[in-house]
């Protein structure tokens, strides 16, 4: 993979183009709300928390959150746009966290595993940074149970390219519960639309996605011309939903 620096590409249009409806959030708050304990509050980690899409969410619904973030200027977005009177962003990485020890209830990670340069070191991390029983949110793709987006296929070696990102579940599962942690969940979560083709496409151009990082410059060009017939022929239909890996760990000890 190659890695994508944030402070240099991306941080502009990062937000724009991954943002969420109020719809789409209010699902993904359901589905972490299912698997955390019912007390309130709880004390929150957005592990990887970029422009902050997620951290003022996760306040409002479980108790104040640390945004760790390792660019910079995706902090400074966060700061200035994503504010909350129980949020703070801190400057970390799933490796260094700057939080005590077993100061918190459960930590997110939304997308970002693949980012992790020593996930090894990350899963000693995230143990130490969570409470016995906290739990680790990991909104991940996996390599044998990747959600295919609809548009991925007009790429060439689109899926190929970006299921190599990933590593497979039963890897990751294992990297977990060899350290002391156990699996209390897997499913899939399936957003609402999130909007019309025409929509969808003007969100893909902004190239917030990794795996638009991973593919040459031809092939990125190709891949937008065949999305371009494909949005052309039904600009206003509402953009196909797929669904998308949820797994839910526990420390246990």
């Amino acid at each position: 993979m190659r890695r994508i620096d944030y402070d240099k590409e991306q941080y502009r249009n990062y937000a724009r183009g991954r943002a969420l409806s109020e719809q789409q959030l209010q699902v993904w708050i359901r589905a972490f709300e299912a698997v955390l304990p019912e007390r309130r509050p709880l004390a929150g980690l957005d592990v990887g928390s970029g422009t902050g899409r997620f951290t003022p969410a996760l306040a409002r619904a479980f108790g104040p959150v640390v945004g760790v973030e390792p660019a910079v200027r995706m902090r400074e977005i966060a700061e200035a746009e994503s504010r909350h009177p129980d949020v703070r962003y801190v400057a970390g990485s799933a490796e260094d966290m700057p939080v005590p020890s077993g100061s918190a209830d459960y930590a997110l990670m939304f997308l970002a595993w693949h980012h992790v340069q020593d996930k090894v070191r990350a899963v000693g991390e995230l143990g130490r940074v969570l409470r016995p029983g906290g739990r680790l949110l990991l909104r991940a793709n996996f390599r044998d149970h990747h959600p295919r987006p609809w548009w991925l296929e007009h790429f060439p070696r689109g899926l190929e390219a970006d299921t190599a990102l990933f590593q497979p579940l039963h890897e990751v599962i294992a990297m977990f519960t060899s350290d002391g942690w156990r699996v209390a969940g897997f499913g899939t979560v399936t957003e609402p639309s999130s909007g019309t083709y025409s929509d969808a496409l003007e969100r893909l151009r902004l190239r917030t996605l990794s795996i638009f990082g991973q593919l040459s410059d031809e092939e990125v060009e190709i891949g937008f011309r065949r999305l371009e017939e494909v949005v052309a022929a039904n600009p206003g239909a509402p953009a196909p939903v797929f669904s998308e890996p949820l797994l839910t760990l526990e420390r246990c000890h």
